[in-house]
């Protein structure tokens, strides 16, 4: 499967945009290539006002238009800094979606997991606000509500469910609180589209297969290092008529450095460093960048609509839209599955991107 050509929409600077596909069920569509938002937030260096603006605006006129966000992001600042980046810009010119199940309150205690392995906070802002869990149908109401206060904004895009494993919850508590919440949601407009987003597959196959949600989001989990998601989640989302959102293609940063980069933001096993390698070999000897390949291979799967990239910099942004225009030719496709480093069942796409460069 090709990635898709661009649409015929002219962007803000009159350049082609990156297309749009529609959600597998039909209800709304995605930018096929979307800005994770985690670096307005202040993930591991603090970002000031203006570079969050000259971003977004940066997205936009590329075509990039789904932005991804969530209250944890900064414990709010990513969203504030979206509501003035984006007022600029007509509603119809964009989607987003945002997160629910980590409630911000300034009366809360510092939670264990806003702290990194370093004693600081995982994100460098200034927000006085705490993370307090909540996953009940009252609490996610209540998440909606203050991320649209924040966003300045009257209607969501997608609503995930946000990492319910880090707190145990089970799925069966899900559908009863969370889920049924995002549900009503929906029927009443205030959102167009519900799922979950984790950084596992097997909570996100439960999910997709007990409840009515419109897209996941899947972190790390399927990419060009691994491919798990091939045996369940991804042939039920299928069956389902749910579609994916993939992030974390890079896997942390071993896909875009083998040398340097982490693997689920911990240090790398020396097997998977080594797989690393390999593949940045064979795509040398086909004259492709090893981030071009990892960046394009999830789109290739039928079930997946959006691939999210996150960036601190315009530059890293062109960057990027660059990588996933690059052709990656089928003859190195074929290595990859004939050295065993990609699984033969898992789709490639069939063709270099039909896409001119902005």
């Amino acid at each position: 499967m090709a990635n898709p050509p661009l649409s015929s929409h002219a962007s803000a600077r009159g350049k082609a945009p990156v297309a749009t596909r529609a959600l597998l069920n039909g209800r709304g569509h995605v930018c096929a290539l979307g800005l994770g938002t985690a670096n307005l937030g202040g993930l591991y260096e603090p970002c000031e006002p203006d570079t969050a603006l000259d971003l977004v605006d940066e997205a936009l006129a590329l075509g990039v238009t789904h932005l991804d966000t969530a209250p944890w992001y900064g414990f709010g600042q990513s969203e504030t800094y979206l509501r003035s980046a984006l007022a600029p810009h007509a509603r119809e010119t964009y989607t987003l979606s945002t997160k629910v199940g980590r409630l911000l309150r300034a009366d809360a205690p510092v939670h264990p997991s806003q702290i990194g392995e370093d004693g600081q906070k995982v994100f460098c802002t200034s927000s006085p606000l705490n993370v307090v869990y909540d996953y009940s149908y009252d609490g996610v109401q209540r998440s909606v509500e203050e991320s649209l206060a924040r966003l300045g904004l009257d209607r969501l895009d997608i609503a995930f469910i946000h990492d319910p494993d880090v707190t145990g919850v089970r799925t069966r508590d899900l559908l009863g609180g969370a889920a049924r919440a995002l549900e009503d949601l929906r029927d009443q407009g205030v959102i167009r589209a519900y799922g979950a987003g984790m950084n596992q597959a097997a909570q996100l196959t439960e999910i997709v297969r007990e409840s009515g949600c419109d897209v996941i989001l899947l972190a790390g989990r399927y990419t060009l290092l691994e491919q798990g998601a091939l045996d369940d989640l991804l042939p039920a989302c299928l069956e389902r008529r749910v579609s994916v959102v993939v992030g974390g293609v890079y896997n942390s940063g071993l896909l875009a450095d083998p040398e340097h980069g982490h693997y689920d933001y911990a240090a790398v096993p020396e097997a998977l460093r080594d797989r690393a390698r390999r593949m940045q070999a064979v795509c040398a000897r086909h004259g492709v960048s090893l981030k071009a390949a990892a960046l394009q291979f999830p789109a290739a799967h039928p079930a997946v609509v959006s691939t999210l990239v996150g960036v601190g910099t315009t530059a890293h942004l062109r960057e990027n839209v660059a990588l996933w225009q690059q052709p990656v030719p089928q003859d190195c496709w074929a290595e990859l599955r004939e050295a065993g480093l990609l699984r033969p069942d898992a789709p490639v796409p069939d063709a270099p991107p039909e896409r001119e460069m902005p």
